[in-house]
């Protein structure tokens, strides 16, 4: 069988949520199963970890060697059982080019069974296809979703063109507007799939709930898995201490990793935050921020400002991932403050690296973390004080966490989230 795989998200050099769960699938298939034949579509050659599917790590890491192409015009990949390849499918737009040219490829050569894990099926393809619904936090609050924004050019004359392009292509049911594609986009995974994946119960109750009944029998809740091998407890403090000096950071701190926008509810941290540290004089944490901007980081940044605490939050920006286990590390918390999320993956790593969790009591977080996180109200700034101070100041708390983190993130794995995945590609 030839098993197609959308590996475009997977190979972006700045990967969140969907573009690691892309990859590591990638990856784990690879492991895992020597009787299917892999191809793997993306709209530049592959690179790191997904050139090269033989590594022991996991992490995107620098793989110095340029891309190989057989006499057919397939990317060579190294792979365990040699069983897979990769077509580049190039495309001289910067947009849609799922619905242009991979839906072209479908027409001349389509695999047996395509798996896209996004929301975002080909308008053409395979009579078995599986996409993978994350969540559909765009359909409940669109005003702060990043996506709100229009997609497509800046030039008002290509926009225009390319409105209408879409408007033609969906028969007048979407626009340039990022939100009305997104929805429509999923409802046509919806329909034209012979099955969809999703990465948690909450999720699928969402989108029961906002498409309808009917779906409830094709969509198949699979847990998200986290890379275990490198998220784990660093007991070698030098590593830790040289990582924290790349970014500047040479006190206790308080930790958050993940898109900084305003969906993830950094706002209401930050004036917690800086309530926090007025009420608590002799608590000298600091707050450290990872992560690629997003929709309201200037509002971020004005507030961290306003409320004049600019030596007190550290923004490290995008981390390299081989960074990131020791900034959870040396982490004295960790914070979730999401009002949204389909899984939350960061609440396993954090777990299984030793730290205790303070998360929202919103959405799928109760649900990932289990018993494992002291959880506030999302909207509520004292809520969250209390849960830093009970962590910081209340050793049996901390210890309590801690042991818990790690009896939960032990129940969840890519390797499990593979297997599971791969049996419904195939059956």
């Amino acid at each position: 069988m030839i098993i197609a795989i959308d590996a475009s998200r997977a190979n972006r050099s700045h990967k969140s949520g969907t573009e690691w769960y892309s990859y590591y699938l990638i990856r784990w298939f690879a492991r895992i199963d020597k009787h299917n034949q892999y191809l793997l579509y993306s709209d530049t050659p592959l690179r790191d970890g997904l050139a090269d599917l033989t590594t022991e790590q996991d992490f995107q890491y620098n793989y110095k060697n340029e891309p190989y192409f057989d006499k057919d015009g397939y990317q060579i990949i190294k792979s365990p059982y040699n069983n897979v390849r990769a077509k580049i499918l190039n495309w001289p737009f910067k947009y849609l080019w799922t619905q242009g040219r991979l839906s072209i490829e479908m027409i001349f050569n389509k695999p047996d069974v395509l798996f896209v894990p996004a929301h975002t099926l080909p308008f053409i393809h395979p009579e078995k296809s599986i996409a993978t619904i994350h969540d559909i936090g765009f359909a409940h609050n669109a005003k702060i979703y990043d996506c709100c924004k229009e997609i497509g050019p800046d030039s008002r004359v290509y926009k225009k063109i390319l409105n209408a392009f879409i408007k033609l292509f969906t028969l007048g049911k979407c626009g340039v507007s990022s939100v009305e594609y997104l929805d429509w986009s999923t409802r046509f995974g919806l329909n034209k799939t012979s099955k969809v994946i999703t990465i948690s119960n909450f999720s699928y109750h969402d989108i029961i709930n906002v498409y309808g009944e009917k779906y409830k029998n094709k969509i198949k809740v699979i847990y998200n898995g986290f890379n275990a091998g490198m998220y784990k407890k660093v007991h070698n403090k030098k590593k830790v201490e040289e990582v924290l000096s790349k970014f500047n950071i040479d006190e206790d701190y308080i930790f958050y990793i993940g898109r900084l926008e305003k969906k993830k509810n950094i706002e209401i941290l930050i004036k917690a935050f800086a309530k926090f540290r007025d009420k608590n004089k002799n608590i000298k944490h600091k707050l450290v921020l990872s992560g690629d901007a997003g929709f309201g980081y200037s509002d971020i940044n004005y507030l961290i400002s306003e409320r004049d605490i600019e030596d007190e939050v550290i923004m490290t920006g995008w981390v390299d991932e081989a960074d990131v286990p020791c900034l959870y590390n040396g982490a004295s918390v960790f914070i979730f403050p999401s009002n949204y999320e389909g899984f939350g993956i960061p609440l396993l790593e954090s777990m299984a690296c030793g730290v205790p969790v303070a998360a929202a009591r919103s959405t799928s977080i109760p649900e990932i973390a289990g018993k494992a996180a002291l959880f506030f109200d999302s909207s509520d700034q004292g809520a969250i004080i209390n849960a830093l101070e009970k962590i910081i100041l209340n050793e049996k708390v901390r210890k309590d966490l801690i042991k818990k983190g790690f009896t939960r993130s032990n129940q969840f794995s890519w390797e499990k989230c593979a297997r599971e995945t791969l049996n419904e590609l195939v059956n």
